[in-house]
């Protein structure tokens, strides 16, 4: 089992950027395929970015893709979240989830596909 403990959110004009990390409590941290998702209030938790155990393959929401970076430290059991050129509707929380190895039949982008989740981290932008 591992623990997720997210931080780093916090309240930002539009066009800023801002960096999450999810810390993991495991040293085989990278044996884990990560994921980040976003909840918006009254909306459904959706898929933002995902990495494989290994950092060698990287996933993103359309809606975020080449303005949000995942990337991970396997050494400090960390992965982070990248965002920049924020928007006013990127306002959510964010979770990090991870899973071990990798993800069931290769859907990086269900909430399914992750048993391990952290307790999320607000992100406000403003416009």
């Amino acid at each position: 089992q591992v623990q997720l403990e997210e931080s780093g959110g916090g309240l930002v004009q539009a066009g800023d950027s801002l960096r999450l990390s999810c810390a993991a409590s495991r040293r085989s941290f990278s044996s884990y395929a990560m994921g980040w998702f976003r909840q918006a209030p009254g909306k459904e938790r959706e898929f933002v970015a995902a990495s494989s155990w290994r950092g060698g393959n990287t996933y993103y929401a359309d809606s975020v893709k080449g303005r949000f970076t995942i990337s991970r430290d396997n050494a400090k059991n960390t992965v982070y979240l990248q965002m920049s050129s924020l928007k006013p509707e990127d306002t959510a929380v964010y979770y990090c989830a991870a899973v071990y190895l990798s993800w069931p039949s290769d859907h990086y982008n269900l909430r399914s596909s992750y048993p391990y989740w952290g307790q999320g981290t607000q992100v406000t932008v403003s416009s």
